[in-house]
């Protein structure tokens, strides 16, 4: 048995003499400036037995030669030649000589190199210092000093003490018969003594018989016998003492060698791979990449395939893919490295012949007996059902199913640019239902809800191909007709339209009744964008629910200038709130029978920095639309209360309250706090309001109206006789006072109809206690007949103009009132 020593022991001492003088013989031929010695003053005359160790090297452009040698060097090269090509020498022994020439030359100074030759088995390790010469001929000799460096040692011996793995050499001791009956350890490695877990110097020699470790015991001789006997390799493994070893046995004559190798890592490995694989909930399998053969499934594979495990272990991959896939799974599988993760979804067929949506991950190994690859797979079929649910849900809407306004914008512009390339014109109707609002509050929105389902059935029925229908929110819908639509056809289209949704519709074995209102624009002469088409239209079902709803209506240039004009109003408003513009006028309210003020409307009024005095009739409807009514009435409320507290006590205010004011839920405190901050008496104040504050959340402003006369405060029903069901109101609420509206007063001169009205109006308010109040008198003959009919209060310009608030003290002189509440 023999070891490697190290090369740091065993120095042959002479080769620590040898190189210094060597280098110092160069050192002191080396000609000034640094340029380098002559060969002749280097590397003759002297050297004794060093020259025998020299091989002179000729370093030409043409590449290296070897000059000539000596004869140690002919003995370490194997070549007794001169003027031979570098190429002819050994490899190892050319290798080093070009390095150590190479940095010799190139740094012109003597350069140190080593190499470990083997030969017959033996390692034998030489120094070479290159020694960097001129030739008086030209060109550069280089001098290489060879000199081998401590001991030689056996590489078999080296490999076999170096390994983690017991080699261990066995002869056989026989039986009178000539069978092995027992094995002496004739041969060992340190590595086997560990893993046997014996002194190194007891298994030298030792006989099984006489042992006690792994290799006596019975079982394992009878195989070591069988290995001898039938020549043949033979390997097994034997736990012990948490450890898994290895034995590989092969006969050479009548040795037998054995191989001991520790595979617990490899077992406690395996061992992780079984629990990771077949108790792993995913689908896993290995299969062979060169006959794409499955090689191991695991228990979540065969039920989530539905193929048993039998049937899983002789198909082929590829039985598993969908024949329209075969191509591109088998180039994935040609690209594929030692780890993979697929970039795109999979299809895969079950045994059942469903096809589920996979993602598969893997990665090669080895597996058995060979290359092998480890695939996982994660089953993505309902979550692609799920995001191809959530693409559909963004494209349509959650309620009929239709396409919504982002889906219909993006087929419109689609459309459009269709229609570009082939000269065709795309038609879009905006529809709105009317009378739906009465739905809602008549029946619930539940019951809202399934009208607009019936409403989204129509519109499917009667859209068809490429033509869309859509959903824009609430009651609003969109239709796109895409195949070049004439105006004709678009017209006939909305008529048709407008029938089939006006059809009653059945809810809970309720006769419900509403309408549709259509507007019309076609490209490209109404619009050549999405945003802009879609815009137009919409102005155009403005105009056709202006002008009586049912109707429909073509997109008008002109449409466009009064909608531009809106839109300047609505930037004026906002900025008109801010910049104070607005200010506050008071009409006066004067009693029949006395013929005195009895209160002031106050009437708001919009003075533009440019445009004068604007009607409220035009700016009030807009500040409702943008939500501007809410704050402007709250101010409109504080200013008259802190105005009217200068009057005269018996003096009241009215002011108008907007339906939209009755939203914001906190009208009873905007009230109280006016007052409060005023000073104002709650008796002094009347509150305006139309009965469009009773077609929506009726219960909800009911509540509010009760709590507001808690406080003292006067309610008024505004234009009384112009509604829907005016006399069912004041069944709902205890009006203070009923304003008969100006239509009625108007023509009392003319009609008979009016006057009967008006005294109707009047004898009923009379039977419920109800003052009445008559506005948009300018006559004193309408003032007559009003007396006549026994109306209360009256209004209008017969008695004065809606003035400012400096100009009340005026009128209060004039009807001969003293104007100020001082002492």
């Amino acid at each position: 048995m023999g070891a490697a020593k190290q090369q740091a022991e065993n120095i042959n001492p002479e080769m620590f003499e040898d190189v210094p003088v060597l280098r110092r013989r160069w050192q002191a031929a080396l000609k000034p400036g640094g340029h380098l010695p002559l060969y002749e003053d280097v590397l003759l005359g002297s050297l004794g037995r060093l020259a025998d160790h020299i091989v002179l090297l000729k370093c030409e452009n043409d590449g290296v030669t070897i000059a000539r040698t000596g004869r140690y060097a002919q003995k370490w090269l194997g070549d007794e030649r001169w003027d031979i090509p570098m190429q002819a020498l050994p490899p190892d022994c050319a290798t080093v000589l070009n390095e150590a020439a190479s940095n010799a030359t190139a740094s012109k100074r003597p350069a140190l190199a080593t190499v470990h030759c083997v030969r017959d088995g033996m390692v034998r390790t030489y120094d070479v210092l290159a020694l960097p010469t001129l030739s008086r001929w030209g060109g550069t000799l280089v001098g290489a000093f060879v000199n081998e460096r401590g001991a030689q040692y056996n590489l078999l011996d080296a490999i076999f003490s170096a390994t983690d793995d017991g080699v261990i050499s066995l002869s056989p001791i026989r039986d009178a018969t000539g069978r092995p009956s027992d094995f002496q350890i004739v041969h060992h490695n340190q590595a086997a003594a560990r893993l046997l877990k014996v002194a190194e110097q007891s298994l030298q020699w030792q006989r099984l018989s006489n042992g006690d470790h792994l290799l006596c015991s019975e079982s394992v001789v009878t195989r070591l016998c069988a290995a001898i006997a039938d020549n043949q390799p033979d390997q097994f493994e034997i736990d012990s003492d948490d450890r898994t070893l290895r034995f590989g046995m092969t006969s050479f004559g009548n040795i037998l060698s054995l191989v001991i190798s520790d595979v617990t890592p490899l077992k406690r490995r395996e061992a992780s791979f079984r629990l990771l694989f077949d108790s792993n909930p995913m689908p896993m399998w290995v299969f062979d990449p060169a006959t794409m053969a499955f090689l191991h499934v695991n228990d979540a594979a065969v039920q989530h395939y539905g193929y048993t495990r039998e049937t899983f272990l002789q198909m082929k991959v590829y039985d598993i893919w969908p024949q329209d896939e075969w191509g591109s799974h088998s180039q994935a599988l040609q690209d594929i490295g030692d780890t993979y993760q697929s970039e795109r979804h999979w299809r895969h067929v079950k045994a059942d012949g469903s096809e589920i949506q996979v993602l598969t991950f893997g990665r090669r190994l080895s597996f058995q007996v060979g290359d092998a690859y480890l695939v996982a797979v994660v089953d993505i079929t309902e979550r692609c059902k799920a995001e191809a649910r959530i693409a559909y849900m963004a494209h349509h809407d959650g309620l009929t199913d239709l396409a919504n306004r982002a889906f219909c914008q993006e087929r419109l512009k689609e459309a459009l640019d269709a229609g570009d390339v082939a000269g065709k014109r795309v038609a879009v109707l905006c529809i709105d239902l009317d009378l739906f609002k009465n739905v809602n509050d008549s029946f619930g929105h539940p019951a809202g809800d399934r009208v607009l389902r019936q409403v989204a059935e129509r519109l499917r029925s009667r859209v068809a191909g490429n033509n869309l229908a859509a959903r824009l929110g609430g009651d609003e819908f969109a239709v796109i007709l895409g195949a070049d639509t004439s105006p004709n056809e678009a017209s006939e289209f909305a008529v048709g339209l407008i029938h089939t949704l006006s059809t009653p519709y059945e809810i809970d074995g309720n006769e419900v009744v509403i309408g549709a209102s259509i507007g019309i624009a076609l490209s490209p002469a109404d619009g050549a964008t999405s945003e802009e088409l879609m815009r137009n239209a919409d102005m155009a079902l403005y105009r056709a629910k202006q002008e009586g709803r049912g109707e429909h209506r073509f997109f008008e240039r002109e449409m466009d200038l009064q909608a531009q004009k809106r839109r300047e109003m609505e930037l004026d408003l906002r900025r008109a709130f801010v910049h104070g513009e607005f200010e506050l006028h008071y009409q006066p309210l004067v009693d029949i029978l006395t013929d005195q003020i009895s209160g002031f409307e106050a009437l708001v009024r919009w003075r533009h920095p440019e445009k004068g005095i604007i009607s409220p009739a035009e700016f009030i409807p807009v500040a409702e639309d943008i939500g501007l009514i809410t704050p402007l009435g709250e101010w409109v409320l504080r200013e008259a209360c802190n105005e009217a507290v200068k009057w005269p006590d018996a003096i009241k205010v009215a002011v108008n309250l907007s339906p939209v004011q009755f939203r914001s839920r906190n009208l009873v405190q905007v009230v109280i706090s006016a007052l409060g901050n005023s000073g104002l008496s709650p008796k002094r104040l009347e509150l305006e309001i139309t009965e469009s504050v009773f077609l929506a959340e009726t219960e909800a402003n009911l509540a509010i109206l009760h709590q507001l006369r808690e406080l003292g405060v006067a309610i008024s029903l505004d234009d009384f006789g112009t509604g829907y069901s005016s006399l069912s109101y004041l069944r709902s609420f205890p009006f203070d006072k009923i304003k008969i509206d100006r239509s009625f007063v108007k023509d009392l001169a003319e009609r008979s109809d009016c006057v009967a009205i008006v005294g109707a109006i009047a004898g009923l308010a009379r039977r419920l206690n109800i003052t009445t109040i008559a506005e948009g008198v300018e006559t004193a003959d309408q003032l007559d007949r009003l007396r006549a009919e026994g109306c209360n209060e009256v209004q209008g310009f017969l008695f004065g103009a809606a003035k400012p608030a400096a100009e009340v003290e005026q009128l209060l002189l004039r009807f001969g009132v003293r104007p100020s509440n001082a002492a």
